[in-house]
């Protein structure tokens, strides 16, 4: 058996191609030229490595994402990001390939709302539009009305009449800051990102008090103490244009890490401090599933174009609605 059939068969047990590439190989060269071969496309979410982010052919957060999958013309879809990216990017484009460098990339949201589970509460609310983010399963965007992102939720929820009771999933710190940004009384899903609650209010705001006219931001998945003391709330888009328009120098930013790239190359006159988080021994403020794609496995991901994504054409089809509703109402 040779090493690429190993690593074919056990690709669903490591999630990705477990195949050694040569000292010698250059990444960046290679990426490169398999991309223009193959006719594809790489996108990558503002959380990836830097250097995934830097040869990605568009980078952005996941409506923008959302946005130009659904666009592409591109004959194979390569998604560095977390495993719903690529599910969704997949229910836009069902004959089209898409690849995911790690199948094992996932989400700590995302696992917060069981498919069985989320069906029974729905089903103990009939009347309730339900609208979900966009980090969630194929199966729980199936049982959704309409899909929302951080960047566009405020504007999803204003559009629903408002005799229409909302149940919100699953994120309930978004949610709550939805509450108090529209007035609606929705009824939350009890689920959250492990990244966003990891985050000391009590460094944080030690931090503040250290950089005299610095500016704490933050992502709505925090929690509700920390988003009182931002001075902006905002999508991962939305905090990144806030850095590079706001007159302030110094900025405690309380989203993934990750972002810190973007911003960097965006504002490089600014200063910008990572958010503390509680548990020291840990670098909780990094989402360990992001992290997990590696220019390597892009490189071997693009080669042999696996792994791929797939979703069942039935359970597609019911999801595709909510995710187009989002769509339109986001143009």
């Amino acid at each position: 058996m040779t090493t690429l059939q190993l690593a074919k068969r056990n690709i669903k047990e490591k999630g990705f191609l477990d195949i050694e590439t040569p000292k010698s190989v250059d990444f960046v060269k290679e990426i490169k030229k398999l991309r223009k071969k193959k006719n594809a496309i790489i996108l990558a979410h503002y959380y990836q490595e830097d250097a995934i982010q830097d040869i990605a052919d568009f980078v952005g957060d996941s409506l923008a994402l959302a946005q130009k999958a659904a666009t592409t013309d591109a004959d194979i879809i390569v998604f560095a990001g977390v495993h719903f990216m690529a599910e969704t990017a997949k229910i836009l484009n069902p004959k089209k390939k898409v690849l995911l460098p790690d199948l094992k990339a996932g989400c700590s949201l995302a696992d917060s709302c069981p498919p069985a589970d989320f069906e029974a509460f729905k089903k103990e609310n009939p009347n309730h539009i339900v609208v979900s983010y966009v980090n969630t399963s194929a199966e729980i965007k199936a049982l959704t009305d309409i899909v929302c992102t951080s960047s566009n939720a405020e504007k999803i929820i204003n559009s629903i009449p408002k005799d229409r009771p909302i149940i919100f999933a699953p994120d309930r710190n978004l949610g709550a800051w939805l509450i108090k940004k529209t007035g609606r009384d929705m009824l939350l899903w009890d689920g959250a990102c492990m990244v966003h609650e990891a985050f000391s209010i009590d460094k944080i705001l030690k931090l503040y008090a250290e950089n005299p006219g610095s500016e704490i931001i933050a992502h709505p998945e925090s929690e509700a103490h920390l988003l009182k003391v931002a001075k902006y709330v905002g999508s991962t888009s939305g905090l990144l244009n806030y850095v590079k328009t706001s007159k302030a120098k110094t900025f405690i930013v309380a989203t993934e890490v990750g972002i810190l790239h973007k911003m960097r190359q965006d504002s490089p006159d600014k200063i910008l401090i990572p958010a503390p988080v509680e548990d020291d021994s840990c670098n909780c403020s990094e989402c360990f599933y992001m992290k997990m794609n590696t220019m390597k496995k892009l490189y071997l991901c693009l080669k042999h174009e696996l792994p791929h994504v797939e979703v069942d054409p039935e359970l597609s089809k019911k999801a595709l609605v909510s995710i187009e509703r989002m769509l339109e109402l986001s143009k």
